[in-house]
């Protein structure tokens, strides 16, 4: 099954160090039969780019924690084996558990910012919690971050984000 993460550049050279993500749970996202439900009339292109986008707004989550960690959202797309992908709808539409460590090998492509996108990523980053509790304002921030379209790197292009 396709999972996206949403992490950071710090998480993502960790994981490439490392060999993978893990251990497991890993929290991700995914086409899950909620998020199916919640947008009935999408294909699984429009499905697969709505988990995308939650899973961006998880890496604004995790930017609002490791303040030192360059200011793009990073989203990883891998393949995750389907009896090990567990959806948690009580946590949101998209969200599922990964019981298991996710190699690099299996990670399919992975989507981050351009740096000109920094600034506005940086503000939704500062207020995405305030914007999870529903104020409307941060959500605005949020939006006009979430709104940047990522830029696509195949897996072999991942030393090139570090470059």
């Amino acid at each position: 099954m396709r999972v996206y993460l949403g992490i950071t550049l710090t998480e993502l050279a960790s994981a490439v160090a490392q060999g993978g993500f893990g251990p497991p749970p890993l929290l991700a996202y995914a086409v899950t039969p909620s998020l199916r439900e919640w947008y009935a009339e999408g294909d699984q292109e429009e499905l697969e780019y709505a988990a995308t986008s939650d899973a961006s707004r998880e890496s604004l989550r995790h930017l609002s924690f490791d303040t030192n960690a360059p200011r793009r959202r990073v989203v990883v797309a891998a393949d995750a084996p389907d009896g090990l992908v567990l959806p948690d709808a009580s946590v949101g539409r998209s969200v599922v558990v990964v019981q298991a460590a996710l190699p690099m090998d299996k990670v399919a492509a992975v989507h981050v910012d351009e740096p000109e996108a920094a600034q506005v990523v940086a503000a939704a980053a500062d207020v995405v919690g305030k914007a999870d509790a529903g104020e409307d304002d941060a959500e605005f921030t949020v939006d006009e971050a979430l709104g940047h379209e990522l830029l696509w790197y195949a897996r072999q292009e991942i030393p090139d984000l570090f470059a």
